[in-house]
């Protein structure tokens, strides 16, 4: 069973029953909509797919619940809230209880936007979502990794899912070394995702980076994300399938479907 663990689903601009939040980041122009997304799935032999709450909505879970709703029986999704908000365990808790997620997501890539690192605020938001039987999604560069530390050993029952590979290509191996020794962590996931090519900025190889974190996790640890958008077609999602393999191809068969699907059909409880 393939399983797509990293898709973002956006509104149109206009859309005024889904507007994107005042504090957002970037602004989506085009809409990739759940009804596009089922049907890509639907095309490339994928049988569930993980939405990941996109930040122009910041907090508001609007869209992402409609997604939800949508995809039902296929779909489950990952909240985005910020430890500085002294409502945000609150809010995840509700969230949780109404809606089909596995995940609460955590940035560290923008200096003006971390995370409260070291900080009773970032503590209370993970036992929240340890509480509420979620995983610790982490979106970082490099250099912020050790600051993860801490909880991922604190919180040692409590999954943590390692978006894009710890975007090795956004800091340098000695700073990812510190995502591969967290190998050690039995509680910590990997996720190939955002396979960029070598043509593509910044113009750098990920294979040394995915054989070593294969090598460190094993397949049973891992699991694949692909590159959803407005302008996917079945095609180009099976393209995607296809670069991730590319990717893994030193590896057996068996331990390519659990990174393609078997690992998140375990870890998130699917029905197969």
């Amino acid at each position: 069973m393939i399983i797509d663990t990293h898709v973002h689903c956006f509104a149109a601009p206009d859309d005024a029953r889904f507007p994107a939040h005042q504090r957002a980041p970037y602004r989506p122009t085009t809409a990739a909509t759940p009804e596009h997304l089922l049907a890509c799935m639907d095309g490339a032999g994928v049988a569930r797919a993980i939405i990941v709450h996109p930040e122009p909505y910041q907090d508001d879970y609007r869209y992402l619940e409609h997604c939800l709703t949508i995809g039902a029986g296929r779909f489950a999704g990952t909240c985005l809230f910020f430890a500085e908000d002294p409502d945000a365990a609150t809010k995840l808790a509700a969230l949780a209880k109404r809606a089909p997620l596995i995940a609460a997501r955590v940035h560290a890539y923008a200096p003006g936007r971390l995370p409260p690192f070291g900080k009773p605020e970032l503590r209370a938001l993970w036992r929240a979502a340890a509480d509420a039987g979620l995983a610790m999604q982490l979106h970082f560069e490099p250099r912020w990794a050790p600051g993860f530390t801490p909880l991922i050993d604190e919180f040692r029952s409590t999954t943590v899912i390692i978006d894009h590979l710890g975007r090795p290509l956004q800091g340098t191996e000695e700073e990812h070394q510190v995502v591969v020794r967290w190998a050690d962590k039995p509680n910590t996931i990997v996720k190939l995702s955002a396979l960029s090519e070598v043509t593509q900025y910044p113009h750098r190889d990920l294979t040394p980076a995915i054989r070593a974190l294969t090598g460190a996790y094993g397949a049973g640890r891992m699991m694949w994300g692909g590159a959803f958008s407005a302008a996917s077609t079945p095609a180009s999602c099976v393209a995607d399938q296809e670069r991730a393999r590319r990717h893994l191809v030193h590896l057996t068969h068996a331990d390519q479907e659990l990174i393609m699907g078997g690992t998140a059909t375990r870890v998130f409880g699917f029905s197969t």
